[in-house]
Formats: C-alpha cells, structure tokens, sequence
C-alpha cells in the first residue's frame, strides 16, 4: 500500500481552492465588465433615440442613406464607450450571450450593486438581446 502524506495531500487540495477562488474572480469580473457595459449602451440608445430626435424627430421613418449615417454613428458611440471596458464592438456581440445567460451569476452581480440593478431594470430588455427585436445589445 502506498502511503501518501497528509501535507501532500493538503497541499493539492489547496491549491485546488485557489485556483477555483481565481476562476471565480474572473468570471465575476467579467460579469460586472458585461453588466456595465450593458446599462452604458441601454443608456446610450435611450437617449440616442428619445423624442424621435435622432430617427427624424417627425415620426417618418429615415431614409435609407439617414439610416447608413445614423449606423456609423451609433457604431462609433458604441465602439468609445465598449473601449472604456477593454471590449470591442465584435467581443461583446460573441461573449454577451454566454454570459447573459448564466442569470445566476447576473442576477448575484446585480444583488451586490445595488445601483447598477436599478439602472439594469430601467432598461428596455426586449430590444437588448432578450427578444425579436433590436440588435442584440
């Protein structure tokens, strides 16, 4: 039989701990990175489109060429503010989902700041990827 030490054997299941600690950490981090940038951009395309102002402010609808220029613009705001989280536009469209789905680790994140949830629920969810509509911010 093949005797092990206890200290060995502490020893791995240490570091195991650890490096579950970490794992954690940065997942968590990656929430709140997520999360932020979620309400920042909610933000943003509320007040981009309150009153009809940037959509033509008479109720038409753009014309194509209006709605092209109104696409770069919205992507140019869009990629400054996902700068400020070290994301670029294409990041968070592929890594949003996965982690939006874990409503678990959302619904944590969220519970610990108090503030951002407030501003998380004021946001019109179903045009930011939870719906039909929208483009999936």
């Amino acid at each position: 039989m093949i005797r092990i030490p206890t200290r060995f054997i502490f020893g791995i299941f240490v570091s195991c701990l650890l490096f579950a600690e970490i794992g954690l950490a940065t997942e968590k981090a990656e929430v709140g990175k997520f999360v932020k940038a979620r309400i920042e951009i909610g933000e943003m395309m509320m007040n981009y489109f309150s009153g009809g102002r940037s959509y033509g402010g008479d109720g038409q609808r753009p014309s194509p060429e209006a709605m092209r220029e109104m696409g770069k613009d919205i992507n140019t705001k869009l990629s400054t503010l996902l700068a400020t989280h070290d994301l670029t536009i294409e990041e968070y469209r592929e890594h949003s989902p996965e982690v939006f789905a874990d409503e678990a680790a959302i619904n944590g994140y969220l519970s610990e700041h108090p503030n951002l949830k407030e501003r998380y629920e004021a946001l019109p969810l179903d045009r930011m990827g939870r719906g039909s509509t929208g483009r999936g911010y």
